[in-house]
């Protein structure tokens, strides 16, 4: 008779091998056929269909117009980003610093640009020469108290027409630029609450300095949450850019494949055109994106590694 570990078959029944038959789901490939011919009729379409116009479509998606609208989209996405991440990192600190005045005003703000569409808001900028017709830098309230006191003029230093300072650039920048800083100011302020309190009170308790804590601990540890969203929010900031074409910004990317479409009456071609030019930026930023959040994960490791061996 065998031990405990023993595997001898039980008396009065024979071992016998156990054949596994793997479980089959036709119904996968019968979907999966499906896909693969309307895929096909798809890709026939694209090919076969007269309204897309390939040759036309390829002749003047890359001309000098189209490829200047390419650059300002571009210098919009940055400018706007770069603005609304300034604007974000301020609202930040104002909405966790715990000063009601500044929490208020950091809520408020927040409130009104994520509330408002941002083609509204574009719309609006666009608009804001109705409020004033000159903007001028002086005293304040000087025609008032200029009078009680027997002067005559105004006090102003400097005057320049709206119209002339608030161009339909700058105006769909200024729109873009202070919504993303509402979108920026909550993604930092997650990141930064993300960080583990015990970590910076083990880093003080090692004898570093806050602005050292700030640089070395929990900034690289924030930027694990901050980077992922702040790279989908530039991609749609890219994308958002098509907005200015309704302030109007008549050199920007969209407004120029349009014009050319509407002027040959081949309006179709030039919208699977910006399809295409926005595809194409779009996954440049995606790789980006991909790298630079690989990047500050093995980050994140190795400050968790020196946290882990300064503490033992």
């Amino acid at each position: 008779m065998g031990g405990p570990g023993s595997k001898e078959p039980t008396p009065g029944r024979s071992a016998v091998p156990i054949t596994a038959v793997p479980v089959r789901y036709p119904e996968r490939w019968v979907a999966a056929g499906i896909i693969l011919v309307l895929a096909a009729m798809f890709v026939h379409m694209l090919f076969t269909n007269p309204a897309f116009n390939w040759p036309y479509m390829f002749d003047n998606m890359f001309s000098d117009p189209v490829i200047r609208g390419v650059w300002v989209t571009l210098s919009a996405t940055v400018l706007s980003m770069v603005i609304g991440v300034i604007l974000g990192v301020i609202l930040a600190v104002m909405r966790l610093s715990g000063n009601p005045v500044l929490v208020t005003v950091s809520w408020m703000y927040t409130w009104f640009f994520r509330g408002v569409p941002r083609l509204v808001l574009a719309v609006l900028f666009g608009n804001l020469a109705i409020l004033y017709s000159t903007i001028h830098i002086g005293l304040p309230f000087d025609n008032y108290w200029m009078p009680l006191l027997g002067l005559e003029g105004d006090a102003r230093f400097f005057e320049i027409d709206a119209r002339t300072l608030l161009t339909g650039y700058t105006a769909g920048l200024l729109a873009l630029s202070l919504s993303e800083g509402a979108y920026m100011a909550e993604i930092i302020r997650a990141g930064l609450q993300s960080v583990d309190k015990g970590q910076t009170e083990a880093a003080q308790a090692l004898g570093m300095s806050r602005g050292r804590i700030m640089r070395r601990i929990t900034l690289p540890q924030a930027m694990r949450v901050v980077i992922p969203p702040t790279g989908n929010e530039t991609i749609a900031m890219l994308k958002d850019t098509a907005l200015l074409a309704y302030v109007p910004v008549t050199i920007e990317l969209f407004y120029q494949l349009q014009a050319i479409g509407t002027r040959s009456y081949q309006i179709f071609p030039m919208l699977v055109a910006a399809c295409l030019w926005y595809l194409a930026i779009t996954s440049v930023l995606m790789v980006g994106q991909y790298f630079i959040e690989r990047r500050f994960n093995r980050g994140e490791r190795g400050v968790r590694d020196r946290i882990v061996g300064g503490t033992h």
